[in-house]
């Protein structure tokens, strides 16, 4: 199996942290975002590991990383970032993971062992994690339900705890079968439609269009650094010992 660190993005929200490079190399506990998410890939099996590049592309260069570039870094979102290396989803199945977020070898073991052709990492403990980085855990979190272990919502706003009943983590599977699903879907979609779509939306357009989506329960550590607060949160828990990252 094969890994894709999506690193197109600048990650405006960290302000002068990613001023000179890309969100991934934002340091936690001392080290890159980057490494320690290829730490847990790797310690999960995985030694064939391909990033999305766009901002500040250069800098991921020299990493032992097959490379992929979406020029269009600045005006896409995070599945045309995807579809840039079409190639490979199309030929084996790949563990997808976004470049802002830490987790364990675990996580990905678990999303690896799972049959289905689609499939996502979710924490079911979210409240924990969102109580330490919102005042107000609904003001950022969305929708995720599921029957059994199938994911049948995902990514609406909500009011309503009994909406949420964990939160994905920015981290999933798709196997050929499951990318060719996705690469039906995003045909039927208007061009400017499909340059904009964040994964949660192409996750829920997959369930409607009554796809599999299955969930895998993965309680922590992870964290998702989406802002400058969310990285000394993490840089404090670690700290105070409270916290410690995977891998």
């Amino acid at each position: 199996m094969r890994a894709l660190i999506l690193a197109a993005g600048r990650g405006s929200r960290m302000g002068a942290l990613t001023t000179d490079a890309p969100k991934c190399l934002v340091p936690l506990a001392g080290r890159p975002l980057l490494d320690w998410q290829m730490r847990a890939l790797r310690g999960a099996g995985i030694d064939r590991i391909g990033v999305v590049r766009g901002y500040q592309a250069h800098l991921l260069a020299g990493r032992g990383l097959v490379a992929f570039d979406n020029p269009r870094w600045a005006e896409t979102n995070m599945v045309a970032s995807v579809a840039c290396a079409s190639a490979w989803l199309r030929e084996e199945p790949v563990i997808i993971s976004y470049a802002d977020i830490f987790y364990s070898a675990g996580a990905v073991a678990a999303l690896m062992a799972t049959p289905g052709d689609i499939a996502l990492a979710y924490d079911p403990d979210w409240q924990t994690l969102w109580s330490a980085r919102f005042a107000d855990p609904l003001s950022d979190a969305e929708s995720f339900q599921l029957d059994g272990d199938r994911v049948v919502d995902i990514g609406r706003r909500t009011t309503s705890l009994d909406e949420i009943r964990g939160q994905y983590m920015g981290l999933l599977k798709l196997t050929p079968a499951g990318w060719a699903a996705a690469e039906t879907y995003l045909a039927s979609l208007a061009p400017e439609r499909r340059a904009r779509l964040d994964m949660t939306s192409l996750l829920s357009g997959l369930i409607r269009a009554g796809h599999r989506v299955e969930g895998v329960s993965v309680p922590g550590p992870w964290g998702e650094v989406d802002s400058a607060g969310d990285l000394a949160l993490y840089e404090r828990l670690i700290d105070e010992g409270r916290l410690q990252i995977p891998c």
